[in-house]
């Protein structure tokens, strides 16, 4: 597996894009120049200075130094990933197994109604209206992309097991009395993985576009917060004088979505060809 994943440069530069954004993001108060210009530090005589040796980003309306506040970002980024995945996965693909397992019974038509009105929305549209009712703030930014995300886990691992459903190995085990808890994740899970896995990945990305969004409409991180999609929305408005503020946190998470997109494609060969 993973000699077939490292033929593939762009897949190798995928990984090692999110490893060195993700040490950035861990040991922020480390490698930020200024650690401090994360929160609400003000220098107004270094106000709006253009890159430079001593601020290679600029600084902003604060005199903050902005690459400083894109590492930090990077850490809230990682933040709402690693948060909304590890809800909406498992939620996701242990309702999917039920409702293919269970195929033709009231599981499987409350949980394929209901992930169907969630996946009838537009995402986006989705995510803003649930935001827009909580508090705004970080957490319920991935509150909000969790609720609108899970049920795309619920259809993917649905179709597959509903595929297997019928399968030898399946009867087999069922003939042999092994309880529904092992056929689900002994015998369905481990081949859907790879699948699984692929979707992770890519979905990364689209999950910090997403949660980029309702920040910058003003429903997620509040400023002084470092999150990428808060500043882009703060800085957006001394466009185009001072441009180098907008475009720092825009290009953070450009390249956050471009290294999980090129991890993604890797994983995807790797199980395609298995």
């Amino acid at each position: 597996m993973w000699f077939r994943f490292k033929k593939s440069k762009l897949s190798i530069l995928g990984l090692s894009m999110i490893l060195v954004l993700l040490f950035m993001a861990v040991f922020a108060d480390y490698v930020a120049p200024y650690p401090s210009h994360a929160g609400l530090h003000i220098a107004f005589k270094n106000a709006y200075k253009p890159p430079s040796l001593e601020y290679i980003l600029g600084t902003d309306m604060y005199g903050r130094d902005v690459f400083s506040r894109i590492i930090f970002g990077f850490r809230y980024a990682f933040m709402m990933i690693g948060l909304v995945l590890s809800l909406v996965a498992p939620t996701g693909v242990i309702l999917g197994l039920l409702a293919g397992y269970y195929r033709g019974t009231v599981i499987e038509a409350i949980i394929v109604r209901l992930s169907d009105i969630f996946i009838s929305l537009p995402p986006l549209v989705l995510a803003l209206s649930i935001a827009s009712i909580l508090e705004p703030n970080i957490f319920n930014a991935m509150m909000a992309v969790s609720l609108m995300w899970w049920p795309w886990y619920v259809k993917l691992t649905y179709s597959m097991t509903v595929s297997l459903r019928n399968e030898p190995f399946i009867l087999a085990a069922e003939s042999q009395g092994a309880s529904t808890l092992h056929i689900l994740f002994k015998e369905l899970l481990p081949i859907q993985l790879g699948t699984i896995l692929t979707k992770v990945t890519l979905d990364a990305g689209w999950i910090i576009l997403i949660g980029a969004a309702i920040s910058f409409v003003g429903l997620g991180a509040q400023p002084p917060t470092p999150e990428l999609g808060t500043m882009v929305s703060e800085y957006s408005k001394y466009l185009p004088e001072y441009w180098w503020m907008s475009l720092g946190p825009a290009a953070g998470i450009i390249l956050i979505i471009l290294a999980f997109n090129l991890l993604g494609d890797g994983i995807r060969d790797v199980f395609a060809g298995e």
